[in-house]
């Protein structure tokens, strides 16, 4: 389910940082820049002609190799995961990202600098709402190959999990919760990234790491440290000597956390998903996770959010009790059975309504509107919708009770599917402007199990009952 929550959040000003590409070794430049409602993140290449764009969508991502890598018409940006975690980890909706060469800078291998960066910047509010993605039932995907898997599963807020198992002595099983985004910042952000000694030497030999040190990566040793290996470590890193702590790392650097590669995973996790462009409400339960499953996870759940805005079908938890009964609506509306055509309302803000109707056989027009095949006559459709958009504008007056509404116009009707006994109607408004004089606007949607039934926009108008007598 779609729904508009919190503003959108941009930065108040650029800030650039530098440091070395992980791969080509070569200094680059990156610059954050504020970007307006519904930008979503966009990376820049500054280096190229034109400046070209790439949107960080799960669309572009072309390699999944050593990171998460994007190319649109041949423009590519590579292992955007650390950057685009530290806009996720700080509630970022909106950020250009501008670079001089095709990758961020490693800088110490986690989130730590981007952040730090960012908050230098400061991060200012916007108009317009967010819109979140409310997971309502399990969305999975397993890679049976690897065993890998990723699950997410309702929950109040936006939480991950990462279960690793490395299979090694030297580095086994470990696992790490966020349960709140307040926590990146110091509990994810600085777990930096991390490899094997056996990946390392495959790296070097392929010339894939020139920017490495051993200030931006964990290097887990697996394997004996032998004479030619140390040697080319030597070299690699410019060092006159190398050596292997007690913890089974390799020299000049202490872990920030003991289950720091776990961490690292989770940060990778958020990065990734965050290509999804759509904010989460839900807990993320990633086993084994890594950059190819994380990003076909992150396609599955992007086709979902799709459907749903599509059909931006309300949901109802059916187990909490209605904001109004059946009494309570006779309270604010005049209309009495057989014309009450609204049950409950679940949802009633200054700017939407959210309404249910049964449909039961019992229904007085059953009896003539096509008898032996019966159908809720679409015209009734229209006057529930009404019912509920009346609520809607009388609850924007201290005393619903001295008010009436008439409707003053209705454009745009659609009827899509029939509607018999036995379905449940679940109408949904929404204001297309504010109101003004006792004059709303709104658009009206009527669902049955998820599937819109009709439509329409409704225009109304409040006045006194004196008045209207």
């Amino acid at each position: 389910m779609i729904q508009k929550t919190d503003s959108q959040q941009t930065i108040s000003k650029s800030v650039t940082l530098e440091g070395v590409g992980l791969h080509t070794g070569k200094t680059v430049s990156l610059s954050f820049k504020p970007a307006v409602e519904n930008t979503g993140y966009v990376f820049v290449r500054e280096d190229l002609q034109g400046a070209p764009e790439i949107a960080a969508d799960i669309q572009y991502v072309t390699n999944t190799e050593r990171g998460t890598n994007l190319e649109k018409d041949s423009i590519k940006i590579q292992t955007s995961e650390h950057v685009l975690a530290a806009l996720v980890g700080l509630e970022i909706d909106n950020c250009y990202i501008h670079l001089n060469a095709p990758e961020p800078p490693i800088m110490d291998g986690s989130s730590k600098f981007f952040v730090d960066a960012l908050l230098k910047a400061g991060i200012e509010k916007q108009k317009e709402a967010r819109e979140e993605f409310i997971v309502d039932e399990v969305i999975s995907f397993k890679d049976e190959t690897s065993g890998s898997e990723l699950t997410i599963i309702p929950s109040e807020s936006y939480q991950i999990t990462t279960m690793v198992d490395f299979g090694t002595k030297i580095l086994g099983t470990q696992n790490a919760t966020l349960d709140s985004l307040i926590d990146f910042k110091d509990a994810i952000a600085p777990a930096r990234t991390f490899s094997f000694l056996h990946e390392l030497e495959t790296l070097l030999d392929n010339g894939l790491i020139k920017g490495g040190d051993l200030n931006n990566a964990i290097v887990y040793v697996d394997k004996p440290l032998s004479e030619s290996t140390t040697t080319k470590l030597k070299k690699a890193f410019d060092k006159d000597h190398i050596s292997i702590k007690p913890n089974g790392i390799l020299d000049n650097l202490d872990l920030h956390f003991s289950n720091e590669a776990a961490r690292h995973k989770l940060l990778d996790v958020i990065g990734d998903l965050a290509l999804i462009g759509t904010r989460i409400r839900g807990h993320v339960i990633a086993k084994k996770p890594g950059h190819r499953v994380n990003t076909a996870f992150a396609e599955r759940v992007a086709k979902r959010i799709k459907q749903d805005k599509r059909l931006n079908a309300p949901k109802i938890d059916f187990n909490k009790p209605p904001l109004m009964d059946t009494v309570a609506i006779m309270n604010m509306l005049p209309h009495r059975p057989p014309f009450l055509l609204v049950d409950k309302i679940y949802e009633l803000s200054d700017t939407h309504v959210l309404a249910l109707k049964n449909v039961t056989m019992n229904e007085p027009f059953f009896e003539g509107h096509f008898p032996g095949a019966p159908v809720m006559p679409g015209v009734l459709q229209i006057e529930a919708m009404a019912q509920a958009g009346g609520i809607l504008v009388l609850n924007t007056v201290p005393d619903p009770e001295n008010y009436l509404t008439f409707f003053m116009k209705i454009d745009n009707v659609k009827f899509k599917r029939p509607v018999y006994p036995g379905d449940t109607l679940i109408f949904k408004l929404n204001l297309i402007s504010p109101i003004r004089r006792g004059i709303c606007h709104m658009r009206a949607t009527a669902y049955v199990n998820g599937n819109l039934t009709s439509e329409g926009d409704m225009m109304a108008q409040i006045i006194k009952r004196k008045d209207a007598e």
